[in-house]
């Protein structure tokens, strides 16, 4: 029988370690500046946005919602889909935030406009397309479970932004237009009932006149 034996487990030493890194790393390991850590990092974010180079500010210019009348109760939103494009943004969360913001209803037609219903005009929105750290634009909107975080495109850092809020909306014109339906059905019996006592009530009276 074979007895049983202990293989003795060799473990690295830490200086073997920092030599390797440092034979692959092609410098010497040390403890870092804050400033040489900072420079660091903003030739990373130069090399991957070439704006950047030149030390500008990119321009972001936003155009105008398109807005016209439809009717005398609705209005719509003709650049709708174009605006989402621009912001990056997913038609059924911007679709949302609008009528969140304004307290009414509304839906995407087929013509890819937003029609809503009441008066509106231009309308901005900051707190879903505005970066707050560095005032940019460009930035992308991602859900993670259901928190939702703002991610700029240009340094890579996200925040969180507060979930959409549905406002109050007023359900006037569906009550009037269920009571309106209500009087329809009871209106024309209600005219047969008094037709009915009308006409009773007359030839009583001519009955009465003949004797």
């Amino acid at each position: 029988m074979l007895g049983n034996k202990k293989k003795n487990l060799k473990f690295p030493d830490e200086d073997e370690i920092l030599e390797k890194e440092e034979a692959l790393l092609g410098q010497t390991w040390r403890d870092h500046t804050c400033e040489e850590l900072l420079n660091r990092v903003f030739n990373i974010m130069r090399e991957k946005n070439a704006d950047m180079v030149a030390g500008e500010k990119r321009k972001f210019v936003m155009k105008s919602p398109q807005v016209i009348r439809v009717g005398t109760r609705k209005t719509s939103f003709v650049n709708f889909t174009d605006t989402c494009k621009l912001l990056h943004r997913q038609p059924k969360h911007l679709l949302a935030c609008l009528l969140a913001k304004l307290g009414t209803s509304g839906s995407i037609d087929g013509n890819n406009q937003l029609v809503i219903k009441g008066k509106f005009q231009q309308k901005q929105i900051e707190e879903y397309v505005t970066y707050h750290t560095r005032r940019s634009p460009d930035t992308i909107l991602q859900k993670d479970t259901q928190l939702c975080f703002l991610q700029c495109e240009t340094c890579h850092s996200q925040c969180s932004v507060a979930s959409i809020k549905t406002g109050f909306q007023a359900v006037t014109d569906k009550r009037a237009q269920l009571r309106a339906k209500a009087n329809l059905l009871i209106t024309p019996d209600f005219t047969k009932c008094v037709l009915r006592n009308w006409l009773d009530r007359f030839t009583i009276s001519v009955d009465v006149s003949l004797y």
